[in-house]
């Protein structure tokens, strides 16, 4: 069965850090680019970052370019989000999912990890 673990998430403060995860089995990992995405209560979902099979094109929404970097191990299946200088507005559920190209309907998808900044 195909799986994706996310991970990572946590309480931090304004301007903090945290690495959220995206461990992957039971697929061939680096056939496919991983995208990030989130949801705020009473927000729709947004697409945050994508990194594409080889790891050598990445994609972010706006709000967390220079702050956030994706990368990815195809040796470990996992791809990892780096966020810094996070603001309350990061606030929400973090998930993963798999797709064929950034931007495509996804093939699967994590669970989520809930990313709370707060002072």
């Amino acid at each position: 069965d195909v799986q994706l673990q996310a991970s990572g998430g946590g309480l931090v403060q304004p301007g903090g850090s945290l690495r959220l995860s995206c461990a992957a089995s039971g697929l061939t990992f680096d056939d496919y680019v991983i995208g990030w995405f989130r949801q705020a209560p009473g927000k729709e979902r947004e697409g945050v970052s994508c990194i594409s099979s080889s790891g050598g094109s990445t994609y972010y929404v706006d709000s967390v370019k220079g702050r956030f970097t994706i990368s990815r191990d195809n040796a470990k299946n996992t791809v990892y989000l780096q966020m810094t200088s996070l603001k309350p507005e990061d606030t929400a559920v973090y998930y993963c999912e798999t797709a064929s190209a950034c931007g495509d309907d996804p093939d699967y998808w994590s669970q989520e990890t809930q990313v709370t900044v707060s002072s």
